[in-house]
């Protein structure tokens, strides 16, 4: 998916959010004992709400649609 942003200075620019999410998601999941699946729903969730909080663990306030996904089962569907 590529969407368009506009930086400080009212600049146009565009992200392919697969290598965004990708990258994110790798730093999210480093440290995770189960990487593929934390792969796999980290950049399901960065795909729809287009951020992935900071660090390893953690920090979901920084990004509220990550935080705010559940799963089936009512749990945080994102890493």
């Amino acid at each position: 998916m590529i969407t368009s942003r506009k930086d400080k200075s009212g600049n146009t620019f565009s992200i392919k959010y697969e290598s965004f999410c990708d990258s994110k998601c790798a730093v999210r999941c480093s440290k995770a004992s189960l990487q593929d699946r934390c792969l796999k729903y980290c950049v399901i969730c960065c795909e729809k709400c287009q951020c992935v909080p900071s660090g390893t663990y953690g920090n979901k306030d920084e990004c509220p649609c990550y935080r705010d996904m559940k799963n089936s089962k009512g749990g945080s569907k994102c890493p």
